[in-house]
């Protein structure tokens, strides 16, 4: 993982928030292997080999000194299985945050459990102020998640995605106010 400003752990009733390690290539590749998943982000699942070259690019950090690359796989705490992860792009008091959870996983919650469990994680330590998400606007269960972590649509589009929005600050997140759009990169 990253020296300087990793990420640390947290966790939720039924998850595991673990930073990110190549260790985890190999089982995140089982769990990440439907096409489905790729639906709204474009892609398709990696192997073992590519899982875990983007996991050591990840764990060595952003190549900019000013931006953070915070990634997290969630361990079921009932079986001990990984089922998904969590990430989060911090540059000064802003996070862009995603999730995804393994298509075995879905529609139990746990995207929405580990969505808000990182807002929260992340709200809570006080630098960030400021958590965005973008989402394709068919993907009705991502939107779903955004909400339950208590972010809101902004009603701007980056790349054709609706950005949502939670400030740390109740006025700042009643007036739909954002930052500037982040470039694009693929976690």
């Amino acid at each position: 993982m990253q020296v300087n400003g990793a990420p640390e752990p947290f966790s939720t009733s039924r998850l595991d928030a673990i930073p990110l390690d190549v260790a985890h290539a190999e089982e995140m590749a089982t769990v990440l292997f439907d096409p489905a998943l790729h639906t709204y982000t474009g892609g398709a699942p990696e192997d073992v080999g590519a899982l875990r070259a983007r996991y050591e690019r990840q764990g060595a950090g952003s190549p900019d000194p000013a931006e953070l690359w915070w990634n997290w796989v969630l361990r079921l705490r009932a079986d001990g299985y990984l089922a998904g992860y969590v990430q989060a792009t911090v540059r000064g008091t802003r996070a862009e945050v995603a999730w995804v959870v393994g298509t075995r996983w879905q529609g139990r919650g746990y995207a929405k459990e580990a969505a808000t469990g990182l807002v929260r994680h992340l709200l809570e330590r006080g630098a960030v102020r400021t958590v965005v998400a973008h989402i394709h606007p068919d993907h009705a269960a991502s939107a779903a998640v955004a909400a339950a972590a208590g972010l809101r649509p902004t009603g701007e589009r980056v790349d054709g995605e609706v950005r949502w929005r939670r400030s740390a600050h109740p006025r700042a997140q009643e007036a739909g106010t954002a930052g500037s759009a982040d470039p694009g990169r693929r976690l």
